[in-house]
């Protein structure tokens, strides 16, 4: 294993002695590729951040929106519960009226945005990891 670790020691050196003796346009010329990589992934990063930011925004609004159709839900079970009960007869047999029916199917979809919306966050977030390692790499 020393052996080895040598050998590549060796081979870095070679690659260290290549970089050294290239001309200077050459150099010059890495350089400024190697900085307009480090631009572009900054501009990359910089967009993902708005993104990112954009997404937590409008997460913060769905949940917002999401309390209150779930209390609004309460409300209007609570509302339903007390009218069957104020009425007589066949209270087990009684549908709930449409206007709840509506609600609850709009709190379904506003939590299948909610998670859809983490998942596309938790991508991006991995995405903007995965960035910031190979600016760090660069």
């Amino acid at each position: 294993e020393v052996q080895k670790l040598n050998q590549q020691l060796e081979e870095k050196n070679g690659e260290i002695q290549q970089m050294i003796n290239q001309p200077p346009y050459e150099k010059e010329r890495e350089i400024l590729r190697l900085q307009k990589t480090l631009a572009e992934k900054e501009k990359v990063q910089a967009t993902s951040d708005v993104l990112c930011r954009s997404l937590t925004d409008e997460t913060h609004q769905l949940q917002r929106k999401l309390a209150s159709t779930a209390e609004m839900c309460q409300h209007l079970a609570k509302c339903l519960e007390e009218k069957q009960r104020k009425e007589k007869g066949n209270s087990d047999d009684q549908i709930p009226n449409e206007r709840s029916n509506q609600v609850f199917l709009q709190l379904l979809r506003l939590l299948d945005d909610e998670t859809s919306l983490q998942t596309l966050i938790c991508n991006l977030q991995d995405e903007n990891r995965m960035l910031k390692q190979k600016v760090a790499h660069v």
